[in-house]
């Protein structure tokens, strides 16, 4: 199979290229190592969410005779065979890691991807369909406040703007990037933008565009996208109070590279680009006045395999910029990297199993105690605990049961 491929899905259902790869036998990962990262103070608990069918119950402090969880939401695709009936609702204790089962919230087709509002209030998901769209959902009461279209294909990722006024979301099949505002209460409005990617022409074994990401640099100044099908990340000015798109440059992988995900160290001059086709990471010099964007050369995933035989997925950095951790499908494993130079260097250091297959989402919970794993083959969630003093993680015991989890996202 040409990994490189990108087929639609079928009137019937059918996996497109997302879904068929993660349907291939993976690779046993061999090495257990440390890993990153101080945490940083641990935030208020909220209250489990409600089951299934059932009314929703705000959040409020713990007692002192029950122990302190928090939210964890599941995505997951519900038009495959096994796979969820909607965003799955769970619960996670922060000192263990134990998940608990409580709920799914239905109506929602193919929630793959998860992201919250920064104030806290109002979850979105992806529709990831051939008429794609973005949904809403109030976090107080999980009642879903509408879903609009993406006027794309296959929306596969989505963020907030962090001035909480726009969503930003990528149209996977079509190649395309959206644009919706989001109003006081957490609701969207119409679609105020939709640029598809053109140009340059699609890379070796691409089929068209294929927009794999949607994000803010962290200075607020420039809305970037990824582009696995073109090989390019474009960077965008985003018109704050129109919700319309002004593209300012482009940054391109080599041909084949197939960039997937990207992240930005904390201070917002450097990134890292994992590479899905052709297994590597690259470090990006990033100039927040132009907002452009410069790789550096590919770098091993620590994998010891080839393109084609391991796909990288999702980067994460460490608040305190200390150490990114790449999630490895295939290789089922995470590779932990030592961010050196201010930013501008990673030092691969060692992988560890993930405890599933096909991790395809990495999150930290918000005190970066525990890393959240979604591991799309084998349908588990993995738990790490993040050592505060040493780094190292280890697994918070056997791996949570969620339909074709893709998507892990932890409050």
């Amino acid at each position: 199979m040409n990994t490189g491929a990108d087929p639609a899905r079928d009137a019937g259902g059918g996996w497109g290229r997302r879904r068929f790869i993660g349907a291939l036998a993976g690779i046993t990962a061999v090495t257990t190592i440390p890993a990153p990262a101080a945490p940083r103070t641990r935030p208020a608990a909220a209250t489990n969410p409600p089951a299934e069918g059932s009314p929703a119950t705000s959040a409020s402090g713990p007692t002192s005779s029950a122990p302190t969880v928090r939210r964890l939401f599941l995505g997951t695709y519900t038009s495959v065979e096994g796979g969820g009936k909607g965003i799955g609702l769970a619960t996670y204790d922060p000192a263990t890691g134990a998940v608990t089962a409580t709920g799914t919230l239905t109506g929602i087709g193919d929630p793959s991807y998860l992201a919250t509002h920064p104030k806290g209030h109002t979850l979105y998901a992806v529709d990831e369909r051939p008429q794609g769209a973005v949904t809403a959902v109030r976090l107080t009461d999980n009642k879903v406040l509408g879903t609009r279209s993406t006027g794309g294909a296959g929306p596969c990722h989505l963020s907030v703007h962090p001035s909480g006024r726009w969503l930003l979301s990528a149209n996977y099949t079509s190649g395309s990037v959206a644009v919706h505002p989001v109003d006081a209460s957490g609701a969207l409005g119409e679609r105020t933008d939709l640029v598809t990617h053109s140009s340059p022409a699609p890379g070796p074994g691409q089929d068209g565009p294929h927009a794999h990401q949607f994000v803010t640099s962290p200075d607020g100044g420039h809305v970037l996208a990824v582009d696995l099908g073109t090989d390019t990340v474009y960077t965008y000015r985003l018109d704050q109070s129109k919700g319309t798109l002004t593209e300012v440059s482009q940054a391109h992988t080599r041909p084949g590279a197939g960039p997937r995900h990207l992240t930005f160290h904390p201070d917002g001059r450097f990134a890292y680009l994992a590479n899905e086709v052709d297994n590597t990471v690259v470090v990006c010099a990033y100039d927040p006045a132009s907002g452009r964007l410069t790789p550096g050369e590919p770098q091993s995933t620590g994998t010891g395999a080839g393109a084609g035989t391991n796909y990288p997925a999702q980067i994460l950095v460490t608040s305190n910029g200390s150490y990114a951790y790449l999630a490895n499908r295939g290789h089922n494993s995470l590779t932990r990297y030592g961010v050196e130079a201010a930013g501008a260097r990673l030092r691969l250091l060692d992988t560890v199993p993930v405890g599933g297959d096909f991790p395809r989402h990495l999150a930290f919970s918000p005190d970066e105690r525990l890393l959240f794993t979604a591991n799309q083959r084998s349908s588990t969630v993995s738990v790490f605990h993040v050592e505060g003093a040493s780094g190292e993680l280890r697994l918070a015991g056997k791996p949570f049961a969620s339909p074709v989890a893709v998507c892990a996202l932890p409050l």
